[in-house]
Parts: structure tokens; sequence; C-alpha cells
């Protein structure tokens, strides 16, 4: 069955760097786009990051230049770096999977998240 494990968050002073990782089982994980999605706390759910079977990328406004979404296929994991942390960025990070471009709303499947906290 698909599963989609996320790893990495954790507390963090603004200005600091963490990396999360998705380790994904139970598929073809070469076949499909992946993504990172968040969700703050009243606010609703937003695509961060995805990657494309083809390793094309696409960022969300507010975190380009600071982070990075990677897909390792040999490993079956999909990793993003962040750099340069704000208090905004504190959300519940998903790793999510899809045929098509991963969005906040469309996906096959998410993980169960992992807390990203930046203090300021």
């Amino acid at each position: 069955q698909w599963r989609l494990v996320e790893s990495g968050g954790g507390l963090v002073p603004a200005g600091g760097s963490l990396r999360l990782s998705c380790a994904a089982s139970g598929f073809t994980f070469s076949s499909y786009n992946m993504g990172w999605l968040r969700q703050a706390p009243g606010k609703q759910r937003e695509l961060v990051a995805r990657i494309s079977t083809a390793g094309s990328t696409n960022y969300a406004d507010s975190v380009k230049g600071r982070f990075t979404i990677s897909r390792d296929n040999a490993k079956n994991t999909v990793l993003l770096q962040m750099n340069s942390l704000k208090p905004e960025d504190t959300a519940v990070y998903f790793c999510a999977a899809g045929l098509g471009p991963v969005s906040a709303n469309q996906f096959l499947s998410r993980g169960q998240g992992t807390q990203v906290t930046v203090s300021s």
C-alpha cells in the first residue's frame, strides 16, 4: 500500500535551516510527481514546492530562493531543503504524490506530516 513518511521537522530560530525528508513506499516512486505542502493553524493548505518525474521544479513565491526540492529515485525519497527560515514558515509540512502536478488540493496520497516551528 502507499506510504509516505516525513521526517526532519523541528524547532529552529529565524534564519536557520532544516531539511525535510519523505520516504516513499508501496508504489513506483519514479513514475509519480511529488510535492511538499504545508498548513498553518487557521490557514488553508498550500503548495510549497513540487518536482516532476523529469525533475522540473516549481515553488511558491513565498519560498523561492530559500527552499529547494529534490528527489532521489534510487532511494524513493524526496527532500526539501529549507534555508533562511521565517516565523511565517511555521506549519505542518506534508509530502504528497500525484500523477499530475501536485497542488494543494490535487494529489493521490500524502503523508501524516511533520511540524516545523520557526521562532522569532
